[in-house]
Parts: C-alpha cells; sequence; structure tokens
C-alpha cells in the first residue's frame, strides 16, 4: 500500500517529553517488549498534557484505558501503579488526564476520531477496521509519526474531590478474619480474596 504523501507532516517538534522520537522508541520497546502503536500516541498525549500544566506543581494521573496508556504514563511521568499516583478508570476510552494532586486541576487529552480521517492507516488500526495481520504496521507507525498530538485534542478538567488524595484513605492493616493474611482494610474484616475476588483456583 502506498502512503499518501499529501498528508506526511510532522505535527511536532520531534521529541516526546525529553526524549528524542527514537530514544522513546527504545524506551517503548525495552518496557513494554514492542513498539505498539497506542504506546506511541500515549507518549504524545503525555507530552501534550505536561506542557499545558504549570512547571512545580505534583500530579496525579488518570488513564481511561487499561491498554498501553498506563505504561506511557509510567514512562514520562513519576505516576506510577506502585507509589499510587496512576489510576485507571477503564471506560475503554483512549484518553489520559494529568492533575495536580490537591486541587484537582488538570488536562485531559484524547484521541480525535475525526482527526483520524487524514491517517488511513491509523483508522483502520483504531476502529479495528483490520485485523492486526492485515495491518501495514511499518505504514501505522509512520503515520503516527507524522501526526503526532495532531491525532488528539485537549481540555482542561477538574477532579472530582472524592477522587483525590486516595492513596492515603483506608490505610489500616489488619488480618483477614478468613485467610489470616494482613491486608488493607476499609469496611469489611475480608480481605476482597476473600469477599469473592480470589483469582486462584482452589
Amino acid at each position: 500500500m502506498m502512503e499518501n504523501k499529501t498528508i506526511r507532516k510532522l505535527n511536532h517538534d520531534g521529541r516526546i517529553s525529553e526524549y528524542t522520537l527514537e530514544e522513546y522508541k527504545r524506551i517503548v520497546k525495552e518496557f513494554h517488549g514492542s513498539l505498539a502503536p497506542g504506546l506511541l500516541i500515549g507518549g504524545f498525549m503525555v507530552d501534550m498534557a505536561l506542557k499545558n500544566l504549570p512547571s512545580g506543581e505534583f500530579f496525579d494521573a488518570i488513564s481511561e484505558t487499561k491498554t498501553c496508556l498506563p505504561d506511557a504514563i509510567q514512562l514520562l511521568t513519576p505516576c506510577t501503579f506502585g507509589n499510587g499516583w496512576l489510576r485507571v478508570m477503564n471506560f475503554s476510552r483512549f484518553a489520559i488526564s494529568i492533575y495536580e494532586k490537591k486541587g484537582g486541576n488538570g488536562i485531559r487529552v484524547y484521541v480525535d476520531s475525526s482527526r483520524i480521517e487524514n491517517w488511513p492507516e491509523v483508522k483502520n488500526w483504531f476502529f479495528k477496521l483490520k485485523s492486526k495481520k492485515e495491518q501495514n504496521y511499518q505504514l501505522l507507525i509512520n503515520q503516527i509519526t507524522d501526526a503526532g498530538a495532531g491525532l488528539c485534542c485537549m481540555k482542561k478538567v477538574k477532579i472530582k474531590p472524592d477522587l483525590l488524595n486516595q492513596a492515603s484513605h483506608g490505610s489500616r492493616i489488619a488480618n483477614c478474619t478468613s485467610c489470616g493474611e494482613a491486608f488493607k482494610i476499609k469496611e469489611s474484616p475480608l480481605c476482597p480474596a476473600c469477599l469473592g475476588d480470589n483469582p486462584y483456583v482452589e
């Protein structure tokens, strides 16, 4: 499939955060296992949000999908699952929000479906119009690289107060009255596994 040369223009400064595009692609491969298209777009999304937030603040992040975007956030910000600054709210929307911890003011970035129209292989991938085997992977990566943040839209958001600083809530540790293992207790004296979320076959 020939690439449409009329749409090949870089919509970014050739960098994602502190990295060149090639450096970012390399760390994506090392961290994620492959240069996933969603993680490449995610880099542009995180970069876009960070460039529109005040410097010197402490931020938390939300990913609205469990696929690819959490890794982009963890690669480019201090927000990780481990420190509790990254939350996944799996709405199956390709969007992120990065917001200041105390007040909840932030930036939401999402892929704009109408902008994808100019990038046919991105459209095929994003809307799953072709199977993975049928997609032209190199063309897809080229189009994402050229489009950059031009695939996305951004808006200011304010996070609901009850979602702020949740990492510090419910921090009392107790032993489960069923299995005896220590866990972070909120209401029930039973840990989530004993309440029915146990993924293991007994």
